[in-house]
């Protein structure tokens, strides 16, 4: 349920402060505005799928190469240390962290919704 709650509000933040995640979508890709929206619709799509248990897998496993997508975003930050978004630098540290470690666990996290099912087809 946690997982649910956690993925449904951060799709609609995406909608609620676009700013916020534009900011760190890499300079290299193109239009932050649309891939915002698709990563905010994303989000919210596999929440909802998680709660079902025909869908849940296939939503798990949404989530987990979501993540992985988006760790370039993160790995720009770091290589951008100090990183300022809006006003505020964000710590080394705290971006160190995200990347390294909870990054992973996320993905942890979301995997183990597919039942451990490493390489099973999702259908």
């Amino acid at each position: 349920m946690l997982l649910i709650l956690g993925y449904l509000a951060a799709g609609i933040n995406h909608f609620r402060v676009p700013a916020f995640y534009i900011a760190i979508i890499p300079p290299y890709l193109p239009h932050p505005d649309i891939l915002n929206v698709i990563a905010g619709c994303c989000e919210i799509g596999f929440a909802l799928l998680l709660i079902f248990n025909k869908t849940r897998e296939f939503a798990a496993w949404g989530i987990v190469f979501m993540l992985i997508a988006f760790i370039p975003v993160h790995m720009e930050m770091v290589r951008n240390i100090p990183y300022k978004l809006g006003d505020s630098i964000v710590s080394p540290l705290i971006l160190w962290i995200r990347l390294v470690v909870l990054q992973p666990l996320l993905i942890l996290w979301a995997w183990w919704y597919t039942n451990g099912k490493w390489g099973r087809k999702i259908v």
